[in-house]
């Protein structure tokens, strides 16, 4: 009796329903009809413009779901959000918003950052107006590494803060033709790893030692620190000099020269560059051989530490000039490359 009701109830609802709505109905079931004609008998598969035209229908006859047999209604939802993701997708192809920020703009943030631990970013916002980039300080704070709150400085930078006013000294002993022992004190600034000074004796003392110190260093010029050894050599008579020129001895550890590291690699440079090569005849041999290492070593010689540069800064050639020639240093052990006017 209740299926007689129902098939009364759906007759009586054809009967009542539109000519449009039968039309659209026919359309679903037409275009379903296609789509199992042309795909295997066991799977469906659907294009895009099927799932297009299906959804369109569902969304100008809502009553269509009842007539849509090959798919499930939760497909058709899913349908309508991935078309909603895509269409949004293409209305936002455009980038809205601020513009984007250059990668060198960020390269700088972050290398004033790490260079300068202190600045902030109203900082290095300044600095980035003085250097012509536009951009708020707001920008410069999302593209700062993150740091400690307290940032401190380096071992690395807190030594080389203090070169200027840094010196050391040691001494290297060299056998003569006549197999006497021959002893040299070198004195170097950390600075520019200058060779300011080199004292050639037979016999060291605490006093040949202070008048040393006092010839390398003017009495308004002396460094702030000494970096040195224990050996006996420095007296009593050196330490009252040192203390009257105003300069604090710093004193390594016993038997640990990596301690006066510059000096001891000053040292290795003068054997390797210059001693292994020569035997010195007497002490007046030896100091002249020196003088004239020297100055190859503070005007010519180029180091790591300075970017490649002399202890007394050596202006580069133009690549346009004349011709290069070979200038020789320390008895030819060494030449100096020049380039000549055009």
């Amino acid at each position: 009796m209740i299926q007689i009701l129902r098939l009364v109830a759906y007759q009586i609802a054809v009967c009542i329903r539109s000519r449009a709505d039968l039309q659209v109905e026919n359309l679903l079931l037409h275009h379903q009809i296609e789509i199992l004609k042309r795909t295997a008998p066991k799977r469906v598969h659907l294009k895009k413009l099927d799932r297009f035209v299906l959804t369109w229908l569902c969304s100008v006859w809502p009553r269509a779901q009842r007539s849509i047999r090959i798919v499930h209604p939760k497909t058709m939802v899913r349908w309508h959000r991935e078309g909603f993701s895509i269409y949004w997708r293409w209305r936002s192809r455009r980038p809205v918003g601020r513009p984007k920020v250059s990668s060198e703009i960020r390269t700088l943030v972050r290398q004033m950052s790490t260079q300068n631990p202190l600045w902030g970013a109203p900082r290095i916002h300044g600095e980035l107006l003085k250097l012509g980039f536009s951009g708020s300080q707001s920008t410069v704070s999302r593209y700062m590494p993150r740091r400690p709150p307290s940032p401190d400085q380096s071992w690395r930078t807190f030594l080389h803060n203090h070169l200027d006013c840094t010196a050391s000294l040691g001494f290297l002993v060299v056998p003569t033709l006549t197999f006497k022992v021959l002893f040299v004190l070198v004195v170097l600034s950390h600075d520019r790893r200058k060779l300011v000074h080199i004292g050639v004796t037979a016999s060291p003392t605490a006093e040949w030692t202070a008048r040393q110190i006092t010839e390398a260093f003017p009495w308004d010029e002396a460094p702030r620190f000494l970096v040195r050894d224990r050996h006996s050599t420095y007296g009593q008579a050196f330490r009252d000099r040192a203390k009257a020129m105003g300069i604090e001895e710093v004193l390594i550890a016993p038997r640990s020269p990596w301690q006066n590291g510059y000096v001891e690699r000053l040292i290795g440079s003068i054997r390797r560059e210059c001693l292994d090569y020569v035997i010195a005849r007497d002490e007046q041999h030896l100091r002249r051989v020196l003088r004239s290492y020297v100055t190859y070593y503070n005007q010519t010689r180029t180091h790591l530490a300075l970017s490649k540069d002399a202890p007394t800064p050596r202006p580069a050639a133009s690549s346009s000039g004349g011709r290069i020639v070979a200038i020789p240093e320390v008895g030819g052990l060494h030449h100096r490359c020049k380039r000549l006017a055009a």
